[in-house]
């Protein structure tokens, strides 16, 4: 039986990118390893970039129906 695939988690990713910084600044990694989880550090961030640009447009979206809708109240009072 195919196991799931954990699903995304900013909170966790965060948490995955402090430890590879917290690697790289003990130097617990030769040359080649600082760059290899640089590089995964790296997409990992724009993951996050991403997620946190989709939140802010549904906030955004979010508010400007609010205001529309405060807006609509105000009119017919």
């Amino acid at each position: 039986m195919p196991r799931k695939k954990k699903e995304w988690n900013y909170e966790e990713t965060i948490t995955q990118i402090e430890a590879i910084i917290d690697r790289i600044e003990a130097g617990e990694l030769d040359l080649a390893g600082v760059f290899e989880q640089f590089a995964i550090a790296a997409e990992q961030l724009q993951q996050c970039d991403r997620f946190l640009q989709e939140k802010q447009q549904q906030i955004d979206l979010w508010v400007e129906r609010l205001e529309s809708d405060y807006d609509r109240v105000i009119s017919n009072k």
